[in-house]
Parts: C-alpha cells; sequence; structure tokens
C-alpha cells in the first residue's frame, strides 16, 4: 500500500526539524565497554536476546555455515532490482528466500518466491542433492529457533548471555578507533539525491541512505536515499556537522571499569525512571547543549500509526491483508539469507546520527511480519569461500568486528545501542521490540552471512491463494461441451469487477513477479515451474472472459443503464491494466536490467500461446479502451 505524498512530505518535515534541534552534536550510543551498557539493554532495549555461538550445538553450526558456502557457491545469492521513489535500484547485499514451499515475499515492489527448505517428511526432488542438504540444514536452524526463541520467559538463558558478553572484556584490552566516525565524503549523498543503491547495503528488508532512518513506518525505511536534491544536500550538511561529539569507541569492554571515550558515546549516561525529568549529563563539550533538552520538544515526533505500519507495501502482498498477531511459540515461515563483503563494496556509509560506523544495512524495521513475532538472526562472518569464520577464541573485542546498533524510533532522549557479533552468533527481537525500534547492521572486515528467520504475514502471498483466487475467477467461465462455446454466468458488474481484479492480480502479482525476477532461481531449484505454467494457463482463460465482457458491453439488445456501468466497469480494469502493463514494460527494459546477465534478465514474457489458435491472442487495450470511452460518450 503505497503512502499518500502528503504523508511523506509531513514525514520529512518532521525529520527536518527534528536535525535542526540537533545542530551540531550527536546522539549518544553505548557499547558493552560502557558504563551503563547493561542497564540500558534491560530498560530499553529489553526485546533484544543474544545466544552467544558457544552455546550453540556445533554439529549445527557445522552443517549450516556449509549450507551457506553451499548456496553462495552455487551462485544463488543474487542482488534484486526493487523499486524505490518510481525508479529501479540495485540491492548491494546478495540474497535468496528459503521457506516453506509455496511461500512469496514482497518488498519494495519486487515478490521473492522461495526455495523449499526440504523438512524429513519432504523429498527434495526439486533441486539436486547438495542443494536439498544446504536447504534442509536451514530447516533444521529453523527448527531451534522456533524452540528455543521464547525460552526467556521460563529460562533466561539470553540474560546470562548478556552478562556474559558484558564480562568478556574485562579480561581483554580495548581497540581504541574499531568504529571511529570519519566525516569524510564517503557520507554525503551524490547530488541526485544519494541514493546510488549499487554503493549502499540492505538486510531484511533492503538498506536506508539515511532519509528514512528516523521513519518507523517509512515502506522504504532500508533503501531509499534523501527524497529530492534539497532534502540530499540539507542531511548530507547535517550528518556532516554532526561528527565532531563523540570521542572513540572501543568495540568491547566492561560496563563498570571501562575507559570512556566513545565518539558519541554519552559515557555518563544514567537510566531514569519513567515520569523522571531529571537528566544527568556528563562530559558534554562547551558547545554541546544536553539531549534531554530536546526531548519535551520532540515528543510529538514519535508517530505510532500500526495500521499504516503494517499495510506499508512489503511483505507478501499489499492488498491489505488482515492483521493478525503472533500467539504461543514462534512458527517461522520463511529466511531471507543475505550476504556482503564489505572489501567489494566502493563506498559504505557512515551512520549519520550517532557516529557508529560503517553501515552495511542501514536504518530500518522488518516489514510485513505477523503482529508481535520474533525475528532470529543467525550471523555467519567468513575471511573466504573456503575459510569458516572468526573463531570464538579471538574474542569479540578484535578489531573489525561485525556489529548491529538499535535505537528507539523517533527517540533522541533514550541512547542508541550496538552489540558485536561474533561468527555463529544469534540475536533475537522480541516482543514489539521490531514495532517501537529501528536497528541496522554495522559493517566489520570480513565477508558476512545472515540468516533473518521470520513470521511473514502471508494471508495473500501464497500458491495456495492465488490457485483459490483463479478458481473463484474462472466459476464464471462456462464453456459449452458439444460446440466449445465459452460464455460468462454472470454479467452483474459487481461481480465482473471483483473478477477483473483477480485477473490483474494474477498478472501483476504473480507471474509479471516471477518472469522478472523470480525465474532467475529456475536453475537451482524447479519447483515453481509447474505451478507458474498452471498460472498462466489460468490468466489465459481470464483473457477470454475480457473479451466476452467487451462483448457484452457491446451488444446492442441490452438495456442502456445497464450498458453504461458494465461499460464503465470494464473501462476501469483495462485502464488499470494498460497502467501496470506500460509500467512492467519500462521495469524490464529500463538501463539497470540490460546491465544483467542473461540468466538474471527480467523478462518482458507473452503469457499467451502464439501456437494455439484456440487461444485468442490479448486485444491492443488503447484500442479497446477508446471503443468503450467512445460507446460511453454516445450514452
Amino acid at each position: 500500500m503505497k503512502r499518500s505524498g502528503g504523508s511523506e512530505s509531513e514525514k520529512r518535515r518532521k525529520r527536518r526539524r527534528l536535525l535542526q534541534e540537533l545542530g551540531d552534536q550527536r546522539i549518544p550510543f553505548l557499547g558493552p565497554s560502557d558504563h551503563g551498557f547493561q542497564q540500558l539493554w534491560e530498560t530499553s532495549y529489553s526485546g533484544l536476546a543474544l545466544r552467544r555461538s558457544c552455546s550453540l550445538p556445533e554439529e549445527l553450526h557445522g552443517r549450516v555455515e556449509a549450507a551457506l558456502l553451499t548456496l553462495r557457491q552455487r551462485g544463488c545469492f543474487l542482488r534484486d532490482l526493487v523499486k524505490v521513489r518510481d525508479r529501479d535500484v540495485f540491492t548491494a547485499v546478495s540474497r535468496v528466500l528459503l521457506g516453506q514451499p509455496g511461500t512469496t515475499y514482497r518488498y519494495l515492489d519486487t515478490r521473492l518466491f522461495t526455495i523449499p527448505w526440504h523438512a524429513d517428511d519432504q523429498r527434495g526432488t526439486c533441486c539436486d542433492p547438495d542443494l536439498s542438504a544446504a536447504c534442509k540444514a536451514l530447516w533444521e536452524l529453523n527448527c531451534f529457533f522456533c524452540s528455543d526463541v521464547g525460552h526467556r520467559k521460563e529460562g533466561d538463558v539470553f540474560k546470562q548471555c548478556r552478562k556474559e558478553l558484558v564480562g568478556a572484556i574485562e579480561s581483554k584490552p580495548s581497540v581504541e578507533g574499531d568504529t571511529e566516525s570519519k566525516d569524510s565524503e564517503e557520507s554525503k549523498p551524490s547530488d541526485d539525491g544519494g541514493d546510488s543503491e549499487s554503493k549502499q547495503s540492505e538486510e531484511g528488508e533492503t538498506e536506508s541512505k539515511h532519509s528514512e532512518d528516523w521513519d518507523i513506518e517509512s515502506k522504504h525505511s532500508e533503501e531509499e536515499g534523501p527524497s529530492s536534491k534539497q532534502d540530499a544536500a540539507w542531511e548530507s550538511r547535517h550528518s556532516d556537522e554532526m561528527g565532531d561529539m563523540k570521542p572513540k569507541q572501543t568495540e568491547l569492554g566492561s560496563p563498570t571499569g571501562s575507559k570512556q571515550h566513545s565518539e558519541g558515546k554519552h559515557t555518563g549516561w544514567k537510566h531514569r525512571p519513567a515520569g523522571s525529568t531529571e537528566t544527568e549529563t556528563t562530559g558534554l563539550g562547551p558547545q554541546e547543549k544536553p539531549v534531554a533538552e530536546l526531548k519535551h520538544s520532540l515528543s510529538g515526533y514519535h508517530i505510532e500509526d500500526e495500521d499504516e505500519d503494517q499495510l506499508s507495501g512489503q511483505g507478501c502482498s499489499h492488498l491489505n491483508p488482515a492483521k493478525t498477531s503472533c500467539p504461543g511459540p514462534a512458527q517461522f515461515n520463511v529466511t531471507l539469507l543475505n550476504y556482503m563483503d564489505p572489501a567489494a563494496m566502493s563506498q559504505l556509509k557512515e551512520e549519520p546520527y550517532y557516529g557508529m560506523g560503517k553501515m552495511a544495512v542501514g536504518w530500518h524495521h522488518d516489514e510485513n511480519l505477523v503482529s508481535l513475532s520474533p525475528v532470529a538472526v543467525y550471523s555467519y562472518s567468513c575471511h573466504d569461500d573456503d575459510k569458516a569464520g572468526v573463531s570464538s577464541e579471538e574474542g569479540p573485542v578484535e578489531k573489525g568486528c561485525w556489529r548491529i546498533g538499535l535505537k528507539v524510533a523517533w527517540d533522541i532522549h533514550t541512547p542508541g545501542l550496538t552489540l558485536p557479533l561474533q561468527s555463529g552468533d544469534c540475536y533475537y527481537m522480541r516482543d514489539d521490540l521490531n514495532r517501537t525500534h529501528q536497528h541496522c547492521v554495522l559493517a566489520g572486515d570480513s565477508a558476512r552471512f545472515s540468516s533473518t528467520h521470520r513470521v511473514a504475514e502471508c494471508s495473500t502471498g501464497t500458491l495456495d491463494y492465488i490457485q483459490s483466487r483463479c478458481r473463484e475467477a474462472l466459476s464464471n467461465l462456462s464453456t459449452d461441451p458439444e460446440t466449445g462455446t465459452h460464455s460468462l454466468l454472470s454479467l452483474l458488474p459487481a461481480t465482473l469487477q471483483g473478477y477483473e481484479e483477480i485477473h490483474n492480480e494474477v498478472e501483476f502479482e504473480w507471474l509479471r513477479q516471477y518472469w522478472f525476477q523470480g525465474q532467475r532461481y529456475t536453475r537451482f531449484c524447479s519447483w515453481w515451474a509447474r505451478p507458474m505454467e498452471q498460472l498462466e494457463n489460468d490468466w489465459r482463460e481470464m483473457e477470454l472472459m475480457t473479451q466476452l465482457f467487451l462483448a457484452a458491453v457491446e451488444e446492442e439488445g441490452q438495456p442502456e443503464e445497464g450498458r453504461r456501468e458494465m461499460a464503465e466497469t470494464l473501462l476501469t480494469a483495462l485502464t488499470d491494466r494498460q497502467q501496470h502493463r506500460q509500467t512492467w514494460r519500462d521495469r524490464c527494459h529500463s538501463s539497470l536490467a540490460q546491465t544483467l546477465p542473461p540468466e538474471e534478465a527480467p523478462v518482458d514474457r507473452p503469457f499467451w500461446a502464439d501456437d494455439d489458435p484456440s487461444m485468442p491472442l490479448p486485444f491492443d487495450l488503447a484500442d479497446i479502451i477508446n471503443r468503450v470511452e467512445s460507446l460511453l460518450w454516445r450514452m
């Protein structure tokens, strides 16, 4: 569901005002080496849980990491061509979707089609044995997450992991300068708006530069750049100006006895009980105003439009699925696998508001999940394709460690939080953390895989769903068994309108999405080939139904009032279809699409059968629209 231009403009105005309030300072954030880190985690980020690598079964680590390397060696990780503010951009992160057979995931006008993971009771006939084994290993990881993610409420094993993380630095020296922010030209958006997707990475649902960093609701919060040249220039100036406040940050350290020398870290932060109006601010420079002074002026900026949030156009469908909650144990139905090698990136953006370091994934929250459902992430870092990640003996304080950053959305009072990740570490976002907070991924030195398991809201995004929609539409088509003549059972305008909407949904939400990018995975897995052939056959019959609808409109013998209503209904459907077809033609033939190798290039496929004389070719929509408009004018 697309947001209105007025809503986007209002949020941009609020964002500019918020940044103006911040002025030259940066917002504080805490890492494990800072006093108050554990208290901040427990009070403001309690929905975040960490499971250290050493607490997972070693055999599971081995199978999962081998599976990720297998998928990469086979070429399964591909960059997506997504749509942001009416233009196509590449994601810098390469990805592949695994999950329940027949499930899809839609984001930024692009639908991903799952390679099915292979459970014990599923035969992997659609993939070769090695790929099938890799998919099954990730299914085993998914099963582990489903049973493990809720344990905090019972045994609180994660609180122990948190204490171990904080305590780990007491026996290890801090490493200065790991994430020191450099206010260089790299942190500035480009002149065209700063949305050069080939230079910025994304995870989960794609990355943001910094135009949507404060926007918890934004459909494009993980992908977009500044919305205009004026915004880009303004935000570039302020992201540069906000860089002189913080001392250098250590990767890890003791919450009680470490050096307090983090650039942008508010090392004197002290948690305030709810309702308190007092804030301690220590260590501020002479030109820095306390962050707490800004809270009252920004109290109106914490927007929580939950309905808009859930229907913002990402995930399995944009067709207003019914909101659901996630009672009981989590049942993750998909995992979005991501791969990124920072060494292969020509430029990574500096995190602009806290000075946390270079971002592999910009600020975002994961979209179109079942309400209050958790997200589970497995992180695996590797130095090359043949080598496992950093060993646990090296410890999380080593320079170049990958980290996640978190912040409370629309809140400059609560410090941000960074959490270092060893290879094999897992973290969970539970309760309402994904809705009320945003997270980013801060790049380390080595390449990294992540497996992000989620409960996707797929009420309109499964093969079963679209097949049932096809059966519903085709129930209005009758075929004479003797002559083969086709006719429509009902000519009620409301009925015909509903079937034409299904016609459009099949074509633009499934067939064209599949041939745009979904078909790329056919060379790895054949699962979707036959279902899509059947959808094409159903679509051809719906084309026939549209022609029968047109014939009924042009038939002179019908009452004029009924013909007018039918003609108006048909005109609306055909006009919408014409616009969507042109959009997809443009996407398939865009300059970016033409840069892809043949096996990955979008296909502007005609779905009708040229060699089947029984199936009429699709008519010229422009000509038919003119005929219907003329008919209405004469009425």
